[in-house]
């Protein structure tokens, strides 16, 4: 009777087929999401290509959480008292890491009670570079922990032993729980650095899915982060790069951290270049220059000196670019081929420089200085494996261009530097005299610079201006003329 009676309670749509309880409230249920393993994205079907980031593949199945129903009261929050703009402004603590080149990269330090991601390829020397700062830490009298969920101890007292810090007093442990972490630090005294290597093989009780998910590596960063800033230890936790250089997981962690560094570099080269794309402490304009030698990564102290060392000194298609890098001023050398191609589209290939930018300037040279590259093939370098990002390296690039097609080598002991318009103009750049600071410090005796930088020119340099690319092209190829009347006449005599 009562079954009946029960049965006659919930009746049935004939028309879409379920209970009339489960339509008044569809969520009364567990939910079932599609996260995009790439992005973060969230879809609630299955489907072979994300919407959001055009990944393949990358939809994964994960338990939503379950919301609260028209019978489940939302907690209750608590007060807290708001402040108004105006009070004592303090600096934020910060503890020196003992690497000159990490503490400047995060602008002086580890600030107390902060969380840093920090992001590379694979085998670019993040781990070892860490072990480093962790060790250099523990012998300043400082506790340092390095937490590994991808290696055993044994391990890492190996990379440890061959890098010469076996003596540090580096507490380590290879855990991936992040509940079973937090309960160990907790114990004694709180730790100034704690390393989590890496972040995707971190788990957390409080989610139900699978490690390495991105709805795992979002609840265990979270639960780091809390713990940084109720503890004010600073955390670095390492993230994984995808095959197009970007931080795997989802976007969401790179805002939940207070820094993001990225250790950027080339398996064929020794330079390794530490770069901060986010940082709430500190300027995101500053790089730190390691170079990879048998005994780990060893600081650069004057990267210019070492970019510059190994120049091709007398050969057409070469140019000296002053560049900054924060408050750094940085010289590297721009390599440009020009070569005729069979092909109905000419390539453009460009290493350590932006493409479009690349091609900006070859428009330009076309349409206003006359110089015909649409036969040519145009590969570009930048040496040693650095990465530029100011529009002031377009005089350096055209000039490097117009000496390779016009096979006329430029001055070995002049540096350039400027941003090109559209119009073919040379606009100025900014920082000028500490550029032709550096350039003089290093032998540079010519620059050749926007008419604006002229005031900033360095006593021990003879300055060149240029109002216009038109002009920079015309003194190339008055460079050129001699050498090859020389050319000739020695094939004459």
């Amino acid at each position: 009777m009562t079954g009946d009676s029960g049965a006659r309670s919930r009746k049935w749509d004939p028309v879409f087929g379920k209970d009339r309880a489960e339509q008044r409230n569809p969520m009364s249920k567990r939910s079932l999401s599609f996260i995009c393993q790439n992005c973060g994205a969230t879809s609630h079907r299955w489907q072979g290509k994300c919407e959001a980031c055009g990944e393949w593949n990358s939809l994964a199945e994960e338990g939503a959480d379950r919301p609260a129903g028209p019978g489940r009261k939302p907690p209750k929050g608590r007060l807290f008292a708001l402040e108004g703009l105006q009070g004592e402004a303090r600096d934020a603590p910060r503890i020196a890491s003992g690497l000159a080149e990490l503490d400047r990269v995060t602008g002086g330090g580890f600030v107390r009670g902060s969380v840093l991601l920090m992001a590379g390829d694979p085998g670019i020397g993040k781990s070892t570079l860490l072990i480093q700062a962790t060790a250099a830490m523990a012998r300043a009298g400082h506790r340092a922990v390095y937490i590994s969920g991808e290696e055993a101890v044994a391990q890492v007292r190996l990379r440890a032993e061959r890098l010469g810090l076996a003596d540090a007093p580096v507490e380590l442990a290879s855990e991936t729980s992040v509940e079973d972490i937090i309960a160990t630090l907790s114990e004694g005294k709180t730790p100034r650095l704690i390393v989590i290597d890496s972040i995707q093989t971190m788990w957390t009780d409080l989610v139900e899915s699978a490690p390495g998910t991105v709805t795992q590596v979002r609840g265990s960063a979270q639960t780091l982060i809390r713990f940084a800033k109720k503890s004010g230890a600073a955390i670095i936790m390492v993230g994984h790069v995808t095959k197009d250089g970007q931080i795997a997981g989802p976007r969401v962690v790179e805002h939940m951290v207070d820094a993001v560094l990225s250790f950027e570099g080339d398996g064929t080269h020794q330079f390794r270049i530490l770069r901060a794309v986010k940082n709430r402490f500190g300027p995101t304009d500053e790089i730190g220059v390691f170079e990879m030698t048998g005994a780990g990564l060893a600081e650069v102290a004057n990267p210019s000196k070492l970019f510059l060392s190994e120049r091709d000194l007398g050969q057409p298609g070469t140019a000296v670019f002053a560049g900054m890098e924060g408050t750094r001023p940085i010289l590297v050398e721009i390599q440009a081929l020009v070569a005729p191609t069979s092909l109905g589209t000419p390539r453009r290939a460009v290493v350590g420089w932006d493409t479009s930018r690349l091609a900006m300037v070859l428009a330009v040279l076309e349409a206003h200085c006359g110089v015909k590259l649409g036969g040519h093939d145009v590969y570009l370098n930048v040496a040693g494996g650095m990465r530029i990002h100011e529009p002031a390296a377009d005089l350096a690039a055209a000039a490097a261009l117009v000496s390779s097609l016009a096979n006329s080598p430029l001055p070995a002991d002049g540096v350039y530097f400027g941003e090109v318009s559209l119009s073919g103009a040379i606009r100025p750049v900014g920082l000028a005299a500490a550029r032709l600071k550096e350039a003089a410090k290093l032998g540079f005796s010519r620059a050749v610079i926007p008419d604006s930088a002229k005031e900033s020119g360095d006593p021990g340099l003879r300055t060149s201006t240029v109002g216009n690319l038109s002009h920079l092209v015309a003194d190339i190829a008055a460079l050129g003329k001699p050498a090859k009347a020389a050319k000739s006449r020695g094939q004459d005599g």
